[in-house]
This record gives C-alpha cells, structure tokens and sequence, in this order.
C-alpha cells in the first residue's frame, strides 16, 4: 500500500516526507513498546505508534520500517522531526486512536508485520 492511500485512509497530516508518498509499504506494526517493534517489524513496514519522541524514529531506522504514523493527533519535537529528515523516514500524524487506524489499514488490506513474517514463511516454504 502507498503511503499516499494511507494517508487519505487515516485523514493524515504530513509532518516530513510529502515527496514520499508513493513509496509502498509491505505492512504494518502498531505498538508503543520499541522493542516490541524491533521484535515483529519486518522491513518495509510502517510504524503506527503513540511514542512521539527520538526513539521511535531510531527504532524505524534500525528496523528497517518505512515511515511512522503518530496517533491521537500527537506531534513529535523539532529534535525527532530532524532526526527522521537526516534518515529519510516520513512521518505523519493522524487523529485517530492506535486500535481505530490499525483497524482501517487492516479493512484496505494492509496486513500486521507478524501475519506478513508468516505469509512469507509459508512461500519459502512451498517454493
């Protein structure tokens, strides 16, 4: 899923990375606890989290993800905007609760990052 169709999905305002929004993201991983991120992330996906400060743009990094959706309208400091400039992550923020947005990204198609670590597992599998 594109970044742009998330972005009209969850009613999101871009706080970096406008010229990102074509990029495609494989899944998505909603959590608050980094190291539950660093666990079940798989690379490609997007972030959905309430966390808004330095850490979550460094766990996106290290984790490979794609960008991070802030939720409950939460904004990040200038210090973390700046961090995820210098790395490239796009960040944006939506309204919506963590449940509601996972829930609307799940209904379009966008599957969890451990259900999508499964599916992949399953293709190595038969191939």
């Amino acid at each position: 899923m594109k970044l742009r169709e998330i972005k009209e999905i969850l009613d999101c305002e871009i706080l970096f990375g406008e010229e990102n929004l074509e990029e495609e993201v494989s899944s998505a991983c909603g959590c608050d606890l980094m190291s539950d991120v660093l666990a079940f992330a798989q690379v490609g996906s997007l972030l959905l989290t309430g966390l808004i400060n330095i850490q979550s743009v460094r766990t996106t990094y290290i984790a490979n993800s794609k960008a991070i959706v802030y939720v409950r309208g939460k904004r990040p400091d200038e210090e973390t905007v700046h961090l995820a400039k210098e790395k490239g992550i796009p960040l944006m923020s939506t309204k919506l609760r963590l449940y509601d947005a996972c829930g609307k990204l799940y209904l379009k198609g966008l599957r969890n990052a451990s259900e999508e670590a499964k599916l992949t597992s399953a293709r190595k599998e038969i191939v």
